[in-house]
């Protein structure tokens, strides 16, 4: 048996905030959107042409408040092929939150609080 990951879901507070975080950061673009027949939650897959891997976005209308992540141990990982020009947008957005030089890594937060790794390297097919 041969599983195959597909997306990842990450419950928002605000959409469109969100989405637009997600294009100007990582060039994630929506590729389709679920919305409920009653309005009640909204659902949007993004991704890019360098994988077929998807971040589901949900977004439920009753929701009055941002949500709890707890302790934040999980996160979403990127690899760019330009390190150095990934590093400098993302400073300027202000969103770098955690880096380890010795690593060469660093982590950005999302609006919602969520951490994605960016990762130095070459974007190989089947990686």
């Amino acid at each position: 048996m041969k599983f195959k990951m597909i997306h990842e879901n990450y419950n928002v507070y605000d959409l469109d905030k969100t989405m637009a975080f997600f294009e100007k950061a990582l060039g994630l673009k929506e590729k389709r959107r679920h919305p409920a027949e009653d309005g009640s939650f909204i659902i949007v897959y993004m991704g890019n042409d360098a994988s077929d891997f998807e971040l589901e976005l949900t977004w439920n209308r009753d929701r009055d408040k941002p949500y709890d992540l707890g302790e934040n141990d999980f996160h979403l990982a990127f690899r760019v092929d330009d390190f150095d020009k990934a590093h400098e947008l993302h400073k300027e957005m202000g969103c770098i939150c955690f880096e380890n030089p010795k690593m060469g890594i660093y982590f950005i937060e999302d609006p919602n609080g969520y951490w994605l790794e960016i990762l130095p390297g070459l974007l190989e097919e089947n990686s």
